[in-house]
């Protein structure tokens, strides 16, 4: 039968199997702030011991470049004869922009604004370029210059909505082609004043949803003291306005960026000349103007700051240019577009 004696009970604790008590630990851990085994941050760093091959990475990458080409979408805005083909010619060092009307014709200003996109491409050391430049003839040479930048702000919004409407297609183009603006080059005319109104509401809408680089037309009109202090008013109306031109501030991706930057960011406006024509110099061939007093050499940093500008929208930045007009205008497009197809009714 049953006992009725108490059962002897041990005092000491139940056996606790050891995967059991490792878990136990490592909650307790975890509870204490401890960092889990399995979160713990890697090594900075991991030394190879012998050659792997990673950085031909870089090697296929510029092959494949050169196979398939890249595009480049540049335009120009400003009134007749600041030199903005001549300044494009010079850029790429070819003909790739309309002349303006040859001497002895008659040059009618259109009524309004007409964009005329010419496309070009350039090869250089194997590398091909489709290189596509967009004028603006007629902005800024009427009495009345209201809203006359609409047909460009329509220009642009129409090559994103081109894009978006290849992008959102169920069977893409392995290669969607790419028309959108990625750089907006803006003449001011060298008054040595300040900023005009239309120059103010220009950039203060396209710098919204365009790269804009202003430069100054024809610098070579403006002695050196009235050239700084002519770029010093245009930055401090810039920063008055809160307009924000290319390179923008907020996209900066790292300190060294934003040291070369602010050094790019101290420059603007570029004081530019542009010249197609060569000429003799200590005995070397130079791109230049040349006048009564002497030649101005376009290429030279001592003359003008068109060096500046070149390396800006090629050697520098071309590729952070077509960087920021995807990710930061063309993405700010499409949630705007994709919102308004989403809303009912």
């Amino acid at each position: 039968g049953s006992s009725l004696e108490p059962e002897e009970r041990s005092m000491e604790p139940p056996a606790v199997p050891e995967e059991k008590e490792k878990e136990e630990e490592e909650e307790e851990e975890e509870e204490e702030g401890a960092v889990p085994l399995s979160m713990a941050p890697g090594p900075v760093g991991c030394q190879l011991f012998g050659y792997v091959g990673i950085e031909a990475v870089l090697d296929q990458m510029k092959i494949k470049t050169m196979k398939t080409g890249f595009e480049f979408n540049i335009m120009v805005v400003g009134q007749s004869g600041l030199g903005k083909s001549t300044m494009v010619n010079t850029l790429f060092k070819s003909k790739v922009s309309r002349k303006s009307s040859q001497p002895g014709q008659e040059e009618r200003i259109p009524k309004t604004v007409q964009l005329q996109s010419i496309t070009h491409v350039i090869e250089e050391k194997g590398v091909k370029m489709k290189l596509t430049v967009t004028d603006t003839p007629g902005f800024g040479d009427q009495i009345n210059n209201e809203n006359c930048w609409d047909p460009i702000i329509k220009y642009i919004n129409e090559q994103y909505e081109r894009y978006l409407r290849e992008e959102i297609l169920i069977t893409r183009k392995r290669k969607i082609p790419d028309t959108r603006v990625h750089g907006c080059v803006y003449f001011v005319p060298p008054t040595g004043h300040w900023l005009r109104p239309l120059d103010l509401e220009f950039m203060r809408r396209l710098s919204k949803i365009v790269n804009v680089v202003p430069v100054i037309a024809k610098a070579d009109t403006l002695t050196l003291e009235e050239r700084a202090e002519f770029k010093q008013r245009i930055q401090e109306d810039l920063k008055t306005h809160a307009i924000s031109v290319y390179p923008q501030e907020d996209f900066d991706q790292d300190p060294e960026d934003r040291v070369l930057n602010d050094r790019i960011r101290e420059s603007i406006p570029f004081a530019v000349v542009g010249a197609d024509q060569e000429h003799q110099v200590n005995g070397k061939r130079v791109l230049g103007r040349k006048t009564k007093w002497g030649i101005i050499e376009v290429e030279n940093p001592a003359h003008c700051e068109f060096p500046l500008l070149r390396d800006l929208l090629i050697r520098s930045h071309l590729q952070d240019l077509k960087d920021i007009t995807h990710n930061v205008h063309y993405e700010s497009y499409r949630v705007r577009r994709l919102n308004e197809s989403n809303r009912p009714g």
